[in-house]
């Protein structure tokens, strides 16, 4: 006996049936849960108002970082900060950085300002206050030193001078500045002889 094509319908309609809610199944299919909590680009961790205190071995205070939001973020371990004020001691003089946001690397080796940055160092009785000013700088706390690419502005008392970048040691006290730099430093008054 063969099967009539009326009797093939109802085998049809089931298999066109069966394969359209495997279909339906897979367009309308739901990120499961695990799925998502497995994503890296969201912050594991997120501090309002945070004040960070580091010690030296000596267990001397050596910096403390004030910030509006600081956000870590488990992929890359890399901590973005929003308003960052850090304050240092170094070679006993107060150095001070302020800028709109900052990223620190994993383990806090290297500080990334941008935005507005700001810094100023204490004066003594050899050397006038220092002031900086540029959109970015790359910090390296442990070994005191800085960098920027971009144009600085720098001031150490009455002389100012400008480039389009900068690396200093000793966080400041020493500075080299590069690119179309231009200084201008007031006159000596002569004693009179």
């Amino acid at each position: 006996m063969r099967p009539s094509a009326h009797n093939l319908y109802p085998v049809i309609a089931l298999a066109l049936l069966a394969g359209a809610t495997v279909w339906l199944e897979r367009i309308t299919r739901v990120e499961e849960p695990q799925a998502a909590a497995t994503r890296q680009d969201d912050p594991d961790f997120i501090a309002d108002d945070a004040r960070i205190l580091g010690f030296g071995d000596d267990g001397g205070q050596r910096y403390e970082l004030v910030t509006e939001r600081l956000s870590h973020f488990p992929d890359g371990d890399i901590t973005r900060l929003r308003l960052p004020r850090l304050r240092m001691n170094t070679e006993g003089r107060e150095v001070r950085l302020t800028a709109v946001e900052g990223e620190v690397s994993p383990g806090g080796e290297r500080v990334d300002l941008s935005g507005d940055v700001q810094a100023w160092r204490s004066g003594d009785a050899s050397r006038a206050e220092t002031t900086f000013s540029s959109e970015q700088l790359t910090i390296w706390p442990d070994e005191n030193r800085a960098e920027t690419r971009a144009p600085v502005i720098l001031t150490q008392g009455a002389t100012r001078a400008t480039a389009q970048g900068m690396r200093a040691d000793n966080l400041f006290g020493q500075f080299d500045l590069s690119g179309d730099v231009r200084v201008s430093m007031p006159r000596q008054k002569r004693k009179p002889s």
